[in-house]
């Protein structure tokens, strides 16, 4: 299947020579940063973890979210997700990838990565994050290339494939809860310090993944005609409505428990978040009422069946992606470190280099990614399962 990679038009060939020359140049920044070390980004000693880690953490809930569509698919028979499976299992292998990647230039020199293999540590919850990552991964890549394979040939799959793919949804739930510990287990960090945070992990991702991968098709709709079916879509957005009201009331929870426990250590996380802290503010905060105002908006959108699959349901989905992006990401970096662990404040500001080492690694997901969906395109259209209306799209696989 990889000769469908070569069967492409001038737009697509345009779209993967931007992406690799966006990766060549964000790679002689990462160079940069690997010669003169991590004193080139914004973090320091009092944050210790920055836009890389921040990254790191959204796109294990990206990757997880294929669960949404392989759970309902293989559990419940569920046949017009079946069309589009691929293309979510496809995307979390893209994530993954991306998350090792941001793990990687966090290091500072990649070669310590080793040492989570060269001396294994059971007790450590970095080591169980690298086995669960890799696993999924692998599980990834050999459900979603031997399905396809016997989509192909119209054949069924084998059978052992249909018991990895149950495999891959209990690790869906194990990569984000063993990184939601990697937060939850660190004393001192009040923000972090909650039971509730692997709950709040995977309802975060079970709405922003599946609104990634819903816009992802929506263009791909667009530029190649490929219809995942209406049916199939409206049930993935209520899906996504579901869990993003189950994500906004995990969040009102710690602001209950926070402001009604009158713990101060519980409460200044969120007060220099939204409003700074003994008059001392940051960037940040603008961005976490842009969060809010995103988070309402597209609720407004999803909530009410009419919206939800209209044509507003594309905005909905932008904002979903963008208010669960800003929360998840650098607002919950800052208010883990802020205040630390004395009481002090360091700002944060992630550097122009920082930032380009960031876009690079995102690039290399965005090509990893283009790859894999123009091969399953390639499949598809070749097995004339290109539109889940019709009834052989609905029943491939």
């Amino acid at each position: 299947m990889v000769e469908k990679l070569l069967e492409g038009s001038k737009r697509y060939y345009y779209w993967l020579l931007f992406l690799v020359g966006v990766i060549a140049v964000c790679g002689i920044v990462y160079i940069y940063q690997l010669i003169n070390g991590l004193g080139v980004t914004g973090m320091s000693r009092d944050v210790s973890w920055g836009l890389y880690i921040s990254q790191f953490t959204y796109l294990v809930g990206v990757a997880a979210s294929a669960v949404m569509l392989v759970l309902p698919a293989y559990f419940h028979h569920y046949q017009k997700f079946k069309i589009m499976i691929i293309f979510g299992e496809f995307m979390a292998i893209a994530a993954v990838v991306m998350c090792c990647l941001f793990i990687v230039v966090d290091l500072g020199q990649p070669q310590r990565a080793l040492n989570v293999l060269l001396h294994p540590t059971p007790n450590s919850v970095m080591f169980y994050d690298m086995i669960v990552l890799i696993g999924y991964l692998l599980i990834n890549a050999i459900v979603g290339w031997t399905t396809l394979e016997a989509e192909r040939h119209d054949t069924p799959y084998p059978t052992w494939c249909k018991y990895l793919a149950y495999l891959s949804i209990v690790w869906a739930f194990s990569i984000h809860t063993v990184t939601a510990f990697l937060y939850a287990g660190i004393p001192g960090r009040h923000y972090w310090l909650t039971a509730i945070m692997a709950a709040r992990f995977l309802s975060s991702a079970f709405c922003s993944g599946p609104a990634i991968l819903l816009l992802l098709i929506l263009l791909l709709r667009r530029l190649t005609g490929f219809n995942p079916g209406k049916v199939a879509i409206r049930t993935l957005a209520t899906i996504i409505t579901y869990a993003m009201c189950l994500n906004v009331f995990f969040y009102l929870l710690e602001v209950f428990t926070a402001y009604y426990s009158g713990i101060p250590g519980h409460s200044a996380p969120l007060t220099f978040l939204f409003a700074g802290y003994e008059g001392v503010t940051s960037w940040v905060t603008g961005f976490m009422w842009v969060a809010v105002f995103c988070t309402v908006i597209c609720l407004t959108i999803l909530i009410n069946p009419n919206t939800r699959t209209g044509s507003y349901m594309p905005l909905a989905l932008i904002l979903l992606v963008l208010g669960t992006w800003i929360d998840k990401g650098l607002g919950l970096l800052i208010g883990g470190f802020t205040p630390n662990m004395y009481e002090g404040i360091t700002l944060y500001l992630p550097t122009v280099r920082e930032i380009a080492v960031a876009i690079g690694v995102y690039a290399v997901g965005a090509l990893v990614l283009s790859l894999l969906w123009k091969i399953a395109l390639g499949v598809k259209y070749e097995v004339g399962h290109f539109d889940g209306d019709e009834e052989t799209g609905a029943e491939a696989h």
